[in-house]
């Protein structure tokens, strides 16, 4: 058994079962071995595409992704993907081919290329290593919750493995995935393995003094708030425990959007995307925890969410993670749901006394300006929480509860009414992909989804062009549900190249696309202060006849009776994808646009 052969079996063994890629010369046999051992191989059309499938694999299925490219421009075609992944701390193995000779054309610092976006580069640098390599790209991609690039010499590859027992050599060095529960891993994937509830020897547990502290900062708190992120997607039930007996409100990040779906207490989506009730109550709080959460400026509106008053308390694993974006009043370093677990033990406890009854908000009526005081806590609440609140919630959580005024016409259909329309025509069983742009708003937050298992968001590096990809991995990821892919004109062109691989895989995808005729975010950015926008403004394209030359059914919607269509093709037998080309209203920008634009 030689190298290339080797590492495809070790990693098969450990218990990868899909990867995505591109196939050339340089990865051909290893690819090929992958394949032998039972891995589903998916080709996309291109290297781009294949790395954000694999990302999107990742995250939706909660196993570590696996990328496989040829040597040099294979990889370089790759790394917008890759950058996306390792900055999005996504568990994935990237295996390369790699010349070393310095005048061969393929040639490039493979290595530099991934420590640049903030992966981690390895070698198989001989037969002898390459079994010990390779174990160890899957327990940093799985355990450490990194993007790994592991190089592959052309010149090693085949070379021959020396004897010995691959699997137990393999075993030693990273414990197969079926085995362990790495924090990425989905409840619903752990519970079909019959293991919630259980946790990794020895990881996340928080020490003894910061959980105390949590706890008495959240017994003191008035109107709590949690917000959960990438890192809390495993612990709705920890924290809706520890939420209950301390009255916090829930909101997560847009990463872990949907996680507590279905609780009279979620505010949904907190920072930009927030709606005007959830930008109210989080605003009004007095402690704020983040949860596997960065509360960058994305998730706080810049900060602006945080009230002058508000502590602000960081749970995360990563220890480099607390204070990294704003300052904390506490930083905890522990796994969210055994932190959440071990606060809710010592409360219960009886450690920190009753609750005293303190004064809360009264928000009964929606005043503009957020919480006012009130006298007592009302007899059927506890801390931010009582039932006036939870009706408010109800009526007024999502945005497509706000009042706007309709601006369809002129052959054009407002975004909003179209994504209400969308969302009430799609089975709320559905996994929806963001591609990044002015309309990526519309899609986000006027589409429901069922849980943290149905939005996949792949906008750590804000690369427009990765949404069709996207929607790709997560379909395959979770079959169970209608895939959706949200991408503006913009991106939806960039990536074209992949709905080839839609109609070839034969997934039943309805993809959407915001037709704006340029790149909104900049025309809206710019064009209030009179710049030119010819560089950012195009041509009207037939986007429908397009996604019907590749094979897919196609609708042209202007108005919200065109969505018709949709509701046939959806009573139908979904045989082919379906492309909904929609010419949207685009006489303003986007509500969240004007916040975006502050960080850069």
């Amino acid at each position: 058994m030689n190298v290339a052969e080797a590492v495809g079996r070790v990693l098969a063994s450990l218990g990868v079962d899909t990867a995505f890629g591109v196939v050339g010369s340089g990865n051909f046999h290893v690819t090929n071995a992958l394949v032998e051992h039972g891995v589903r191989f998916v080709a996309a059309r291109h290297e781009g595409g294949a790395a954000t499938m694999a990302d999107a694999y990742a995250r939706m299925s909660g196993r570590v992704g696996v990328l496989s490219v040829h040597q040099g421009p294979g990889l370089t075609n790759a790394m917008t993907g890759i950058a996306e992944a390792a900055k999005s701390r996504t568990p994935l193995v990237v295996l390369a081919g790699e010349v070393t000779a310095p005048r061969s054309n393929f040639f490039v610092d493979q290595a530099a290329l991934a420590t640049a976006v903030g992966a981690v580069p390895l070698r198989a640098g001989s037969a002898e290593a390459a079994v010990a390599q390779t174990a160890e790209a899957f327990r940093l991609a799985r355990d450490g919750r990194r993007t790994v690039l592991l190089n592959l010499p052309l010149e090693v590859q085949a070379q021959a493995v020396p004897e010995m027992d691959l699997l137990r050599e393999a075993r030693s060095r990273a414990v197969p995935e079926v085995d362990l529960l790495p924090e990425a891993r989905s409840r619903a994937v752990r519970e079909a393995a019959g293991l919630v509830g259980e946790a990794r020897p020895g990881a996340g547990e928080p020490e003894a003094k910061q959980a105390a502290r949590l706890a008495e900062l959240l017994t003191a708190a008035r109107r709590p708030v949690f917000v959960a992120g990438r890192g809390a997607r495993t612990a709705r039930r920890e924290l809706e425990e520890l939420a209950e007996r301390v009255g916090a409100l829930l909101a997560t990040s847009a990463v872990a959007k949907g996680l507590f779906r279905g609780s009279p207490w979620d505010l949904d989506v907190s920072g930009g995307f927030a709606s005007p009730l959830a930008a109210e109550l989080i605003g009004g709080a007095d402690v704020i925890v983040g949860w596997g959460c960065a509360l960058n400026m994305w998730t706080t509106r810049h900060g602006t969410l945080i009230g002058p008053g508000a502590k602000v308390v960081q749970v995360d694993l990563d220890a480099d993670a607390l204070g990294a974006h704003r300052p904390v009043d506490l930083g905890v370093i522990g796994d969210a749901a055994l932190t959440a677990r071990a606060v809710t033990s010592l409360l219960d406890g009886g450690e920190y006394g009753p609750r005293p009854d303190r004064a809360v908000p009264d928000l009964s009526g929606g005043g503009k300006h957020g919480p006012r005081p009130a006298d007592a806590v009302p007899d059927d609440g506890v801390g931010y929480r009582s039932a006036a609140l939870a009706g408010r919630i109800a009526r007024e959580s999502r945005w497509r509860d706000v009042p706007y005024t309709d601006e369809s016409g002129g052959g054009r259909i407002d975004p909003r009414t179209l994504t209400i329309g969308l969302d009430d025509l799609l089975p709320i069983e559905r996994v929806v992909s963001i591609d990044s742009g002015n309309f990526m708003g519309y899609p986000s937050m006027f589409i429901n989804v069922p849980d943290e298992c149905g939005f996949c968001f792949t906008q750590a590096f804000q690369s427009i062009g990765l949404g069709l990809a996207t929607a790709i991995g997560a379909a395959l990821a979770r079959p169970d549900r209608l895939p959706v892919a949200a991408l503006g004109d913009g991106g939806a062109l960039m990536g074209v190249a992949e709905m080839e691989t839609v109609v070839r895989l034969g997934i039943p995808m309805v993809i959407v696309v915001y037709d704006d005729e340029g790149y909104g975010a900049e025309v809206h950015h710019f064009g209030p202060d009179g710049h030119p926008l010819d560089t950012v403004t195009f041509p009207p394209v037939d986007i429908a006849a397009i996604a019907r030359g590749f094979g897919c059914e196609a609708v042209t919607v202007r108005t919200r009776d065109d969505l018709d269509a949709v509701a046939r093709w959806l009573d139908g037998p979904r045989e082919r994808p379906l492309a909904v080309h929609a010419k949207v209203s685009r006489a303003r920008g986007a509500w969240w646009l004007e916040e975006a634009f502050r960080g850069h």
